[in-house]
Order: structure tokens, then sequence, then C-alpha cells
């Protein structure tokens, strides 16, 4: 994997058409590529992505763009941390060869009216909260794979619906890349890293650790024959108890197709196939997380 000194930055391409040549200079090398999309706000969970993608190819690309088609209008596109040269850092130490920093104008140009819509695995979840959510993500993701052409791609499993809706989309439109999903980093008491954790008051951090704590207790019950959905409803009570303000959802999935497992007991031939998610709100700031049963 290339690395870089923690004081250097990696080149930065602002246009689609600087990327594409930097990229097909790399393919006529005979090089393969992988590309890492973020929002900035960059920390350690970003850049598990970038080296994991440097594992997997010989030239790594990683975007910078906060796209506002994935934000309803009272959400925090204005708010949302940047820090521009931090994130460089970041990327360069994480060996990442190539940063792409388009402008909104730059993606979505005067005129743009094409959007990009993936049924089924969007609509539950987030889907429910966040209408308009994955329409945004998969319109800009297809928008930025057409626009790098890597090899491979890497998305967080922290988002595991967008991995789901992204793999989809990919499938459906016969995208020649491959989608691959990145383990999610969490801090000392186990929250999932993410750049909205920025927004906790120190109060709130605190009651934000409580999350991984009532999801792995419902993952341990869960596993060894509790009632399903009197253990999900327990873990909300206690996840409110807590100091969470609401619980957006607390449900058990297939890890597959996000269809629903809410009867009864879970089966043996269960316990590989079953995702629990959770989503949480605490002052203004929405969590999400989400576990495999066969973590415990």
């Amino acid at each position: 994997m290339p690395t870089h000194s923690s004081d250097s930055m990696p080149p930065v391409s602002r246009s689609v058409k600087d990327l594409r040549e930097r990229v097909s200079a790399w393919r006529k090398q005979g090089l393969k590529v992988a590309f890492v999309p973020t929002m900035g706000a960059l920390h350690e969970g970003h850049v598990s992505l970038v080296k994991l993608a440097g594992k997997k190819a010989d030239k790594v690309v990683a975007s910078i763009f906060i796209n506002p088609r994935q934000f309803a209008a009272h959400e925090d596109l204005d708010t949302y941390p940047r820090n521009e040269t931090e994130d460089l850092i970041k990327l360069a130490t994480a060996g990442c060869d190539l940063a792409f920093l388009p402008s909104a104008k730059e993606m979505y140009p005067q005129g743009y009216s094409t959007s990009v819509a993936v049924e089924g695995l969007s609509r539950d979840l987030c889907g429910l909260s966040r209408p308009h959510f994955f329409g945004g993500v998969a319109t800009v993701v297809c928008k930025l794979l057409n626009q790098c052409q890597p090899d491979i791609a890497i998305f967080g499993e922290k988002d595991y619906q967008q991995l789901l809706v992204i793999q989809r989309m990919v499938r459906d439109l016969d995208m020649p890349v491959s989608i691959i999903g990145g383990p999610i980093i969490r801090e000392e008491d186990g929250l999932a890293m993410s750049s909205r954790n920025a927004y906790l008051s120190s109060a709130q951090r605190e009651v934000a650790g409580k999350l991984n704590m009532i999801m792995t207790s419902a993952i341990r019950k869960l596993a060894t024959g509790a009632e399903i959905q009197t253990t999900l409803q327990q873990a909300s009570k206690s996840l409110l108890a807590e100091g969470f303000d609401r619980v957006d959802y607390f449900e058990l999935r297939q890890k597959t197709d996000l269809s629903f497992i809410d009867k009864g007991t879970l089966q043996a031939d269960q316990l590989d196939t079953a995702r629990l998610f959770a989503a949480v709100i605490i002052g203004k700031t929405r969590l999400i997380d989400n576990m495999p049963l066969s973590s415990i």
C-alpha cells in the first residue's frame, strides 16, 4: 500500500475531466483502482476504508463531497462538519493516491435533472424517516462511480442499508465495479464512529455509548432463544430509560434483503443471516448502528 508523510497531502482533482485523465493514466499502466467516497469530516472509520482499499488495489481515489441531494430542508447540510486540510492529511497518511473534491456545480451543473432510485431496499428503516435520503445517495454514488470508473469501491458497514442499496444499484445497472463493505470501527465504549458524533455534548456522548451496550445485550438474548418482539421492545424501553430522546427503530432483519424477522424465536440457521438495526435520537443528533447476530 502506498504511504505518505503526515505533513503531505495527496494530489487533488476538482473536475471530472482531471479525475478521468489521472485514472486513465493508471489504467494504461495496468493498475487496479479502488475508490472510497466520503463526505469529509474524516475519522478512523474512513481511514480504515482507505487502508482496506490500498490492500485491494494499486491506486486509491477518495472523494470528499457533501451531497446536498441527500439532505432534507430541515437537516444539517449547512452545519455538517467541514475541514478540508485535516481531511487531506488523514487521506495522505492512510495511503490515498488522489483526492477528488468536486464542487456542487461540478456535480450538479445548471439544468441537471436526473435522479436514481433503488426501490424496495430504500423504503424501510432509514428510508421511512428520511424518504429523500437513498435517492440522493444512489444518484451521487452512481455519478461518482461513472466519473472515477474504479475496479472496486469501499463502503462502511455502519451504513449497512446504504451498502445494500449501492450493491443493488450496481448490479441492476450492470456497472463494472465490485462493491465491498468495510467493518464498523468503534470508540472504546463501542459507539460506532461517525462524523455526526461531533455534535454530541459531553453528557450526550456518555449516553450515546449505551447504545452499543443495549444492542449487545439484546443480541445475546436473541441468540440464546429469547422471544424476538419482547426482546426488541424491552431494549427500546432501556434506550429511553438511559437518556435517549427517541427510538426511530430497533429491529431484527435479514442481512441480505432487510426482510423482517419479528416472530417467535431465532432458529439456529438464522444466527448467520440475522442483523440487528438501530436508529436513535439524542438532542438534535440521529445515531445509527447495526450488528450481526453472529458477532456474539
